[in-house]
């Protein structure tokens, strides 16, 4: 008769081989998954999406229901308006009022800006709105020429043509730019490429938008003091020489007057609709209401006459068609595309950033790639109307969020009161002083710079300000494309920073959990003697970094022996563990410094076991070959490969 002792270690055995079955079964699991799928498969599988997205390619159903949804999904505005009713007109009706009231100043203003005809700001704010609201997905973003895309214009195009002595052949050039952007930003939606525009950070665009802010600022001085003689330059330095040489001959303080006041009223005006939110409408109107009194002013006392600069003559009517103008056979092609680009993808960050903000207080989702088609082909259609490129405005978009707009219907009523202005009032504007376009533009500056989000940016990562500032100082004191050039380029050296010194980590088990952390983050980690256990914090293990992060391993496992030594440790390690659970590929490179750390193991008497590796790195390391030199080594999770380890 077996003793209980004999039936006890019975017992623990079955229990043993049982356990041993089960990660045996288990680490199957992890070597015997399906094949991963490859390019080819993947660059099939978005042909289906894309026929499944596209109505028109599926046939299965009725011809007319598909037509109507490839139609509804080209253009929102049919799904929205089938459920429009008066109560949403009416605050459109409101809201596109007001934004009219705000837009056809500021239109004026960045027309010159931009250094072509006032006219040409009013062009753009009818044409591009339309389109618009017909295929955006939108309901608050307010559609028109903005501060930075005009100085963008200005300063790159002019390196081209003069304004100046040739502005006919200067407002060809710009509208070729403007095609240009619109066929990039509609190629960038429909090939589903919004990624290129992610190469611009987050950081590099606060600083951009704060140094641009500044150099608009500086451009306005001209209108604001009446200077005859200014410098086609943009940085900072050229700008102060030429205001400090203007003071050393006579100059007309009347213009500086003039423009002082009215933006002293507008700023008020603006102060005051933050404190009460009620008078939303007050900063709205005070541009137009500063434009209307100035000229009344100008107009009355003769000012022009005694030194103060006015608009003169702004061409009225509907948008003239522009298509003969396009310049595709002349010696500036590449330059232009290269300039409509850059444009192109500075236009789209700030609408999209502008759109997905507000959209987010309303809680509806903003479709990426449908607005930049959007964008794209209102920008193409514009530049067959002498319109020039037109973005989102964060500005205005604020105001017709304020004004209580329900849908993209107040762009309608904006562009229709535009364009009953441009045939009805444009005469009016005669007298309307520079000064004053000059002050409209500094009062939407202050909203451009965002300090607070720097001071942000700085306190969370030292590498993310770095190209903030980079792209500040260089709009600054260089040009727009050396900042964005720095910002770019300094984006780029933190990926491949951090992409080639990957960090690693060692880890404990965490008291009283099944989990492992960082013992560095989690000092009450517990360290397994004769155990290290290591985690690549890196999503690939390439050429770029594959002998950095063998030597990185090598030096923990040698640090790790001598801390052993001292402590006069029983164990010294024998088992090293990866955890290659964020490692999502690998290449031959990062193989071949696997298969090195495992040489270099072995001959150190420890083994080496690979824990949660992903489909893609398993499959790799396969058919390298790599698992059976490793005994099979590789789990499910760390606590898998401990438990194997143990029994």
């Amino acid at each position: 008769m077996a003793s209980p002792l004999n039936n006890t270690t019975t017992s623990d055995q079955e229990m043993a081989d049982l356990e041993r079955h089960d990660y045996v079964e288990r680490v199957q699991w992890v070597l015997n998954t399906p094949k991963p799928p490859g390019l080819s498969q993947e660059l099939i599988g978005t042909a289906v999406s894309w026929r499944n997205k596209v109505p028109f390619l599926n046939m299965q159903s009725g011809l007319k229901h598909e037509l109507f949804s490839m139609l509804k999904a080209t253009f929102p505005i049919l799904s929205w308006c089938q459920n429009y009713n008066p109560n949403q007109f009416k605050h459109d009706l409101l809201a596109g009022l007001t934004l009219a009231s705000l837009c056809i100043p500021q239109s004026i203003g960045y027309a010159t800006l931009a250094k072509l005809d006032p006219q040409y700001g009013l062009y753009t704010s009818v044409v591009p709105p339309l389109i618009y609201t017909l295929m955006g997905t939108s309901r608050e973003i307010a559609i028109g020429p903005v501060a930075v895309i005009s100085l963008l214009l200005s300063s790159m195009v002019q390196k081209l043509e003069d304004p100046m002595a040739n502005p006919i052949a200067y407002h060809k050039l710009v509208l070729t730019v403007t095609f240009f952007a619109g066929t990039f930003q509609a190629a960038f939606g429909l090939f589903r490429s919004g990624f290129l525009i992610d190469f611009l950070s987050h950081a590099a665009i606060v600083g951009f938008m704060a140094g641009a802010a500044i150099v608009i600022g500086l451009q306005q001085l001209k209108g604001l003091l009446g200077i005859t003689h200014f410098t086609n330059k943009t940085d900072v330095v050229s700008v102060l020489k030429v205001v400090w040489s203007s003071f050393q001959h006579p100059w007309n303080p009347y213009n500086f007057l003039l423009g002082c006041s009215f933006l002293i009223f507008i700023l008020i005006t603006r102060f005051l609709g933050r404190k009460n939110k009620k008078l939303f409408w007050l900063p709205a109107i005070a541009p137009l209401v500063s434009v209307v009194l100035a000229t009344l002013i100008v107009f009355l006392t003769k000012a022009d006459k005694h030194g103060v600069d006015i608009v003169k003559h702004i061409k009225g009517g509907l948008n003239p068609s522009s298509v003969d103008q396009l310049q595709f056979n002349g010696p500036h092609v590449g330059e232009l595309a290269k300039i409509g680009l850059i444009v192109a993808i500075i236009a789209l960050t700030e609408a999209i950033a502008v759109g997905r903000s507000f959209a987010a207080i309303k809680g509806y989702h903003l479709d990426g790639n449908k607005e930049m088609v959007a964008m794209g082909f209102m920008n193409i259609i514009g530049s067959f109307t002498s319109c020039y490129v037109a973005t989102g405005s964060f500005s205005r978009t604020a105001v017709n969020f304020s004004a209580g707009c329900e849908t993209a219907m107040s762009n309608i009523v904006m562009a229709v009161t535009v364009f009953i202005s441009l045939e009805l009032l444009t005469k009016l504007l005669y007298y309307t002083p520079v000064a004053i376009l000059a002050s409209i533009i500094l009062s939407a500056l202050p909203g451009l710079i965002d300090v607070n989000e720097a001071c942000n940016i700085w306190k969370v990562d030292k590498l993310d300000f770095l190209a903030c500032i980079g792209a500040f100082l260089g709009v600054l004191f260089a040009t727009v494309e050396i900042g964005l050039l720095m910002a770019v380029t300094i984006s780029f050296a933190k990926i491949i920073v951090v992409s080639i010194r990957p960090g690693t980590e060692t880890l404990g088990k965490l008291p009283e959990t099944d989990a492992f952390g960082d013992v560095n983050q989690y000092p009450m980690a517990v360290k397994t003697p004769g155990v290290l256990i290591m985690r690549l914090k890196s999503a690939l293990l390439c050429f770029a970094n594959a002998n950095f992060v063998r030597e990185r391993i090598m030096k923990w496992v040698i640090e790790e022996e001598k801390d052993s030594k001292l402590r006069n440790a029983e164990k010294t390690i024998q088992i090293v563990i990866l955890d290659i659970s964020n490692l999502m590929d690998i290449d031959t490179s990062g193989i071949a410094s696997l298969e090195e750390l495992h040489k270099n193991f072995d001959s150190n008497g420890m083994k080496l076991a690979i824990a949660n590796p992903r489909w893609q790195v398993i499959h790799k390391l396969k058919l390298a070959n790599f698992v059976p030199k490793i005994g099979g080594r590789v789990f499910l999770s760390i606590g898998e490969a401990m438990a194997s380890f143990s029994i």
